[in-house]
């Protein structure tokens, strides 16, 4: 029973891993939490970046929020057109049908350097908590340094 039980955990981690070793083209950024990737031979896909969520300038009921306007076009500049591997968590897809991925360009998460640089907040939907502990450090340590819309914005 106990080789059964390891040998599923470890074909289930292994799939994960192979996960984020595809690679992926930004094809569109559609705000500074989502983009478009394709895969070579692969339909577009639209990612939900997981654990972070940047201020809205696309949302049907909230007005633009200080800082999206920032956030949304540092994604393009930093992602848009760039080779990304994605890393799945517990849930692959949200109410909406997108994927929820972590976002690794230059071999970096991109969720923690949009954290450190203060264009987003911690969001964490469980079960996908992964790499929460080390984002909210990324959260804490911008806020106390007041990066980015932590400098910019009213607090909320």
């Amino acid at each position: 029973m106990v080789l059964a039980v390891a040998s599923i955990a470890g074909w289930w981690f292994g799939a994960a891993r192979r996960a984020a070793d595809t690679p992926y083209r930004v094809v569109q950024v559609l705000d500074g939490d989502t983009v478009v990737v394709r895969r070579a031979g692969g339909p577009d896909e639209t990612i939900r970046l997981l654990g972070v969520d940047t201020p809205e300038t696309h949302h049907p009921r909230k007005p633009v929020q200080c800082y999206g306007p920032e956030a949304a076009a540092y994604t393009t500049r930093r992602l848009f057109g760039q080779v990304v591997h994605l890393e799945d968590d517990v849930e692959r897809r949200d109410v909406y049908g997108r994927r929820l991925a972590y976002v690794y360009v230059d071999g970096h998460n991109y969720e923690r350097e949009l954290l450190r640089k203060g264009y987003a907040r911690l969001l964490v939907i469980e079960p996908n908590h992964a790499h929460a502990r080390d984002m909210l450090d990324d959260e804490l340590n911008a806020r106390a340094a007041r990066v980015g819309l932590w400098g910019a914005c009213e607090p909320s």
